[in-house]
């Protein structure tokens, strides 16, 4: 399956929790999703046109505060097409960071610039792993509301302990480079 059905996968999933509008399924992407997958604005709304076209959703217009506002819900047709795409096998799990590219050619740049992106990609990951642990919380008080909590606390949970790893590698590497007196 193609990125893109993968993309209407995430958004069909995001709906069978709870209607949205596009701006609140990017938030998602932006926030709770982010540590694994992420979207823009200019994949979100041709995927959420293309899923109401293939009657997988509906959307409702409505006025908040004078601006117009739609609201995406999900159909039974969407909730089937979903459920047999999370029974296919995995195709393809990736990791792709861009930190980790530079550093496979940081010899090109030389120990300075190397560590830079290794301090940027450690200070970005400071700031969200708070954000993973505090959903993990939270998530582990209401978990018994709605068994989709449980799923989110354990995708969370993943996040948590990939980002404590990359902060343990960000120092090592950093002690590495300086050991080989290259800081």
């Amino acid at each position: 399956m193609a990125n893109e059905k993968k993309m209407d996968c995430v958004i069909l999933g995001l709906l069978s929790h709870e209607s949205m509008t596009g701006y609140e399924i990017k938030k998602i992407m932006d926030t709770t999703l982010s540590f694994f997958w992420g979207a823009s604005f200019g994949s979100i709304y041709p995927t959420l046109n293309g899923l109401v076209r293939e009657g997988m959703v509906t959307k409702y217009e409505t006025k908040e505060n004078g601006r117009n506002k739609a609201i995406y819900h999900i159909t039974q047709e969407g909730r089937l097409y979903l459920k047999k795409w999370l029974q296919l096998p995995i195709e393809k799990d990736e990791m792709r960071y861009e930190t980790l590219l530079k550093l496979f050619f940081g010899n090109e740049i030389g120990e300075g610039g190397t560590l830079k992106h290794i301090v940027a990609f450690k200070d970005k990951v400071q700031k969200q792993l708070p954000m993973l642990e505090g959903a993990v919380r939270t998530l582990e008080k209401i978990e018994d509301e709605d068994d989709t909590h449980l799923y989110y606390k354990l995708t969370a949970m993943c996040g948590v302990k990939i980002y404590e790893a990359f902060l343990e590698w960000s120092e090592e590497v950093t002690e590495v480079l300086k050991e080989k007196g290259r800081i």
